[in-house]
């Protein structure tokens, strides 16, 4: 069989790598910027743009989208590719890709500072960024499937697998929460109305959570992994129970985000048993991941690639094990409105998310400019200084979640609250400090690697296209019997189309009901809204009687 030579297309991997970084460092200061303003508010400036209100949301949208985003399109556009044995189906879509993503970047930032936000968490962006978002999300499918159809490698690596079910769910997600009604051209109302709403909303983010921060970081471990470590996947099945598992028991846990709410209470148990079933797949990934090293744990001691994984992966597990947790009603009632849930978010964030990433980065750079890494000394010490800033950042956080829980709940004989909040945030300061120098290590290890990659590149010459050989796959007219995930392993689309039925039903299972159904709302006999000139207060009616409040 004749062998066929191609390119792999280095440029756009090296761009969204060069982003990932640039955004990184940016979403970290704007971080650690509104972190210190809860103990020194002056640090604002003054200026309307920086306050917490703003700085919290852009700092939000900056790491997951600009810095987790980048990263994963950099892991996936050099991944699939080898993957494949193909190049990207096109470059010009690609490139279509990088700069629209980078221009909904700009376009996020501009608007949160200047205050335009939907208020929905992790979908702050307005509507004509969200249809920027639908589109360029709909260019690197085309783009990613083009790859797949076209690839010189029979069977889909499990890697591929979690690509796919993110793509398919990120785009299910996004075009049901942002269905807005605009009323100017940077402001829109949703669609949605109360506990619809609030279903909607949360069904959005926890799963934007588990499919924009998870299943590609997955992806991303399940190939650079076992590529490092020189090792291969541990287990195939196992491989295959935590992809199934994990997209079909995610998408049904977000009502756990809603506890002693209006929600209907079957709702918010099935969100907590889905929760804590999902410890299963999830820690099922984890040890895939962590016994993948059997036989390499003497590599991890060198290689900064392997320690920065390692301690991902374990952020990973704790992260995972913690959530389902968290979604006991008993344990939430401790935790919910307390920093422990931003102590347990920064585990995944800082933890997982951030040292997978600096671990592809660490990996894929010197290859791409044909050297080795300037310092793994350097590297070794970023690992230190983020391993101890994560530390240093949550713990203190733990503490002041459990002392908020504590001194929110205290009465007086007479029965009214023995602190107000002011004595709360007080006695929490202390913590606040701490999360700041901890938020400081993280960063100045990140700053480390910006220096070390510098070096790098400026020792290496850059390989934008890199020579590659492969034979090109022959369509088999007859299939032996084989293992049933084999077949589906042949056929994308067939994946693409079984993952998104998968994900749709949990969703759907709680939305029906509880849209069709009418008594899962309260609402009034009839309200109506007025304004009288000499009432300081909207007057609310229902029925004849009315009530004002005027002016002292």
């Amino acid at each position: 069989m004749q062998v066929e030579k191609f390119y792999y297309d280095n440029k756009i991997v090296r761009a969204f790598g060069l982003a990932t970084i640039l955004f990184g460092v940016v979403g970290m200061l704007a971080g650690l910027w509104a972190a210190i303003q809860i103990y020194y508010p002056a640090a604002s400036l003054n200026l309307a743009a920086t306050t917490f209100g703003r700085l919290r949301p852009l700092h939000t949208n900056a790491i997951i989208f600009a810095f987790v985003g980048n990263a994963s399109f950099a892991g996936i556009y050099y991944s699939l590719q080898r993957l494949c044995k193909a190049r990207m189906y096109s470059d010009k879509l690609s490139w279509v890709h990088f700069w629209g993503w980078q221009a909904i970047i700009a376009a996020a930032a501009i608007t949160l500072l200047m205050g335009k936000t939907t208020g929905k968490e992790y979908a702050e962006l307005e509507w004509p960024i969200d249809i920027a978002i639908t589109l360029v999300w709909v260019v690197f499918g085309i783009n990613m499937f083009g790859t797949i159809l076209k690839r010189r490698e029979k069977h889909l690596y499990v890697a591929i697998w979690f690509y796919i079910a993110t793509w398919v769910t990120v785009a299910m997600l996004h075009i049901v929460n942002s269905i807005e009604i605009p009323v100017s051209a940077l402001k829109s109302y949703s669609w949605y109305a109360g506990v619809q709403d609030a279903l909607v909303q949360w069904w959005y983010g926890h799963n934007a959570v588990a499919f924009f921060l998870t299943t590609p970081v997955l992806g991303l471990m399940y190939y650079f992994l076992p590529k490092a470590a020189n090792r291969p996947v541990y287990s195939y099945r196992l491989s295959i129970i935590h992809f199934w598992a994990l997209i079909f028991i995610y998408i049904w846990a977000g009502p756990h985000h809603l506890l002693y709410t209006a929600l209907p209470d079957w709702a918010q148990s099935l969100g907590v048993v889905f929760s804590i079933m999902l410890i299963a797949p999830s820690w099922g990934g984890m040890l895939n991941g962590l016994f993948t090293l059997r036989g390499a744990w003497d590599k991890v001691r060198e290689d900064p690639v392997l320690k920065f994984m390692v301690v991902a992966i374990t952020c990973y597990g704790m992260s995972t094990f913690e959530g389902p947790m968290l979604s006991l009603k008993n344990v939430n009632a401790i935790s919910h409105f307390s920093d422990w849930t931003i102590a347990h978010v920064h585990i995944g964030g800082l933890g997982w998310n951030g040292f997978l990433a600096f671990a592809i980065l660490y990996y894929m750079i010197p290859k791409m400019w044909g050297t080795t890494l300037y310092s793994k000394k350097l590297a070794t010490n970023h690992f230190w200084l983020g391993t101890i800033g994560i530390i240093i950042y949550a713990v203190p956080l733990y503490w002041a979640g459990f002392e908020q829980s504590i001194m929110w709940k205290q009465f007086t004989p007479e029965g009214q609250l023995k602190f107000d909040f002011m004595q709360t945030v007080t006695n929490i300061k202390p913590m606040y400090w701490a999360r700041s120098i901890g938020g400081t290590l993280y960063l100045t290890g990140a700053l480390i690697m910006v220096y070390n990659i510098w070096k790098t590149i400026a020792k290496g010459r850059f390989i934008p296209n890199e020579e590659a050989e492969a034979a090109p796959l022959v369509k088999e007219t007859s299939h032996k019997k084989e293992y049933w995930h084999r077949v589906i392993e042949r056929k994308p689309v067939t994946m693409l189309v079984l993952s998104l039925i998968v994900v749709a039903i949990g969703g759907l299972v709680q939305m029906i009901p509880t849209f069709l159904v009418k008594s899962n709302v309260p609402t009034l006999a009839s309200v109506n809204l007025i304004h009288h000139s000499n009432c300081r207060a909207v007057i609310f009616i229902s029925g004849k009687d009315a009530t004002c409040v005027t002016h002292k």
